[in-house]
């Protein structure tokens, strides 16, 4: 039987240009190299899953490519990229700063150091997680930092820039990764979809995305489940919010229906049957609010576009953006909001969750009564 790679490794970027949501530091990059304008020290700070210690290996393959091409790319042929490719490169070396953390550690790296590459431009010294390092550990590596050798360069990596300390920061270049966007995950599950021959929905793809934030190793563990369970034929909108346990966002287009018809009895049916899913009702509730967030947003035509959904389930937004009051839904994220915060010290958590929905379902009709009230006192004055 063949052995199953993960699309997060299959995948795994192995040139600037197939790395995806971070052009600002992939572009950067490759005209230092060109230019020869090489740091001796990179430190690249972003949220896991966003292609830091990818691009690490990435650069450090292409400063020691012996046939780079004219855009700043390795080539992918010569003896040195052949060698990193196939994991026996004697030029680069990565070290887990989580497991390997403390002032023997970073000595023995030092010691390293000492030594030229005997084949190539530069030795290459990548350290992950790099803020797992003691602070004695980074006290050692101070001196070496600041005057390495000419062939020596370090690429660290970390999550939590703010446990670094200040002296490391300043020797070094400082790379800021993003969050990437949920277009970027979604297209690029769409090309790995699209090479495995899968068929897929687009709004399954947009919800895996969302559900990643920000992370497209997360993206891709989470689109492998879902290929999984459908056998490797189908990746449909159904199937991933069953098995990402995702509250479908028809129910709060039927729960806020059910609100502007100032109808109890509907709106405490459909929540009912969300709790008869096995949701949980603080889920719910902020749920509920980030659908009158989209609302709100959906009531200028212009803000519309900054939804991150499908063209269909955007003109539902729009379409019920304009049966809703701003007061309405202005007062509707504020009663939710309080709701929210008070969840957890309710003593009876489904009726706080029904007096919210009673309330909203009542607030058109007091909303109403208040603009009525207003004329009535502007026409004394």
């Amino acid at each position: 039987m063949e052995n199953f790679v993960v699309s997060a490794r299959k995948y795994r970027p192995s040139d600037f240009k197939s790395v995806v949501g971070q052009k600002h530091i992939t572009t950067t990059l490759k005209n230092a190299i060109k230019n020869s304008h090489l740091a001796q020290a990179f430190l690249f700070c972003g949220p896991r899953g966003v292609g830091k210690t990818t691009c690490a290996r990435i650069l450090a393959k292409t400063i020691n490519c012996e046939n780079l091409k004219e855009e700043g790319e390795a080539c992918n042929q010569c003896d040195s990229c052949l060698a990193f490719n196939s994991n026996s490169s004697f030029n680069v070396h990565e070290l887990d700063a989580a497991s390997n953390n403390s002032v023997d550690d970073i000595r023995s790296l030092v010691d390293q150091v000492r030594y030229p590459p005997q084949k190539g431009k530069y030795k290459i010294y990548i350290i992950d997680e790099v803020h797992m390092l003691s602070n004695q550990a980074f006290n050692a590596f101070l001196k070496t930092l600041e005057e390495p050798p000419k062939y020596a360069i370090f690429i660290l990596a970390t999550t939590e820039k703010h446990k670094i300390i200040p002296t490391i920061l300043s020797r070094c270049q400082i790379f800021d990764f993003n969050r990437i966007q949920i277009k970027d995950i979604a297209d690029h599950l769409a090309y790995i979809a699209r090479t495995e021959e899968i068929d897929y929905e687009e709004e399954a793809l947009r919800l895996i995305a969302t559900k990643a934030d920000g992370a497209l190793r997360d993206a891709l563990s989470i689109f492998d489940l879902i290929v999984t369970f459908s056998a490797g034929k189908k990746v449909t909108y159904q199937e991933t919010i069953s098995n990402l346990h995702i509250l479908d966002y028809d129910y709060y287009f039927k729960v806020t229906e059910a609100l502007l018809d100032e109808s109890i009895s509907s709106a405490l049916l459909v929540f009912d049957e969300i709790l008869k899913k096995g949701f949980d009702g603080h889920n719910f509730l902020v749920g509920l609010s980030e659908h009158f967030r989209e609302l709100l947003v959906c009531k200028d035509p212009d803000m519309a576009t900054l939804l991150q959904v499908s063209e269909t389930a955007r003109s539902r937004y729009v379409e019920q953006a304009g049966k809703a009051s701003v007061s309405f839904l202005l007062s509707s994220l504020n009663i939710c909001n309080q709701a929210d915060l008070s969840y957890k010290s309710s003593k009876n958590q489904r009726l706080h969750v029904e007096l919210v929905l009673m309330k909203l379902a009542k607030l058109p009709h007091a909303l109403s009564l208040a603009a009525v009230a207003g004329n009535g006192a502007k026409k004394k004055a």
